[in-house]
């Protein structure tokens, strides 16, 4: 099983840029779908980004689509978001999560077997 750990997130200001980074440990990427999802208190976890297994294409959520880039590193152990043009309403814990091989249902957070810890994004406006 592979475990995921998160990092990049910090305090930016708004129309700032962060890059966050979710590796995979006790085995790779290769396989697997990556998205990346984010959580504020009293809401629900909300999809952002995935990275899908086999073809490697790349959705985004609305809110996000134009701003953020997913991509995946060639050795397959490190997943990355890059953030720009960061809003307040983009404030968030940020987590990756992976499932083997491949769904349609990329944006239902039950659907990924592996989480990681979270990294906290902040905006200030």
């Amino acid at each position: 099983q592979i475990q995921l750990s998160e990092s990049g997130g910090g305090l930016v200001q708004a129309g700032g840029s962060l890059r966050l980074s979710c590796a995979a440990s006790g085995g790779t990427f290769g396989g697997h779908t990556v998205a990346w999802f984010r959580h504020t208190p009293g809401k629900e976890r909300e999809f952002v980004s995935v990275h899908r297994w086999p073809a490697g294409s790349t959705i985004y959520a609305d809110s996000v689509k134009g701003r953020f880039t997913i991509s995946r590193d060639s050795a397959e152990n490190t997943v990355y978001l890059q953030m720009n043009n960061l809003k307040p309403e983009d404030t968030a814990a940020y987590y990756c999560a992976a499932l083997k091989f491949g769904t349609t249902a990329y944006d239902t957070p039950g659907r990924y077997n592996y989480w990681g810890q979270g990294t906290q994004v902040t905006v200030s406006s």
